[in-house]
């Protein structure tokens, strides 16, 4: 048994750096964090729909397979909102819709418009 522990110790490879390339201090997280959410692209504010119009773009996008770009409430640490959810409608439940199989809350709607996609082979 003492010459297999040992034949074991003489083979064993220390990955030395590697093994702590996976530590990280909490500070340099919530640095990773913040960069992540400044990168992110920015869109401008759109004007806030009422729940009726926000249904009624939705439905017509989801009957007739149309791609809508939504803007969400949700703002990023600079107070401007994040880019929007671009995609066709591919579900819905009673509380949700899912863009491109993205869930978004319809409470988290803030404005929904169709996007009008030309065709590369008319530009």
């Amino acid at each position: 048994m003492k010459l297999e522990y040992q034949h074991i110790l003489r083979h064993y490879q220390d990955r030395k750096k590697m093994k702590w390339m996976g530590f990280y201090l909490s500070d340099h997280t919530a640095q990773i964090d913040k960069d992540r959410i400044e990168q992110q692209p920015v869109s401008i504010k759109k004007e806030r729909l009422s729940e009726s119009e926000i249904n009624k773009i939705l439905a017509q996008a989801k009957i007739k397979g149309l791609t809508v770009s939504i803007q969400k409430e949700e703002i990023n640490l600079e107070n401007s909102y994040l880019s929007d959810i671009e995609g066709k409608i591919s579900g819905s439940d009673e509380s949700n819709i899912f863009i491109n199989d993205q869930k978004v809350g319809y409470d988290q709607i803030k404005h929904v418009e169709i996007i009008d996609h030309k065709k590369w082979s008319s530009l």
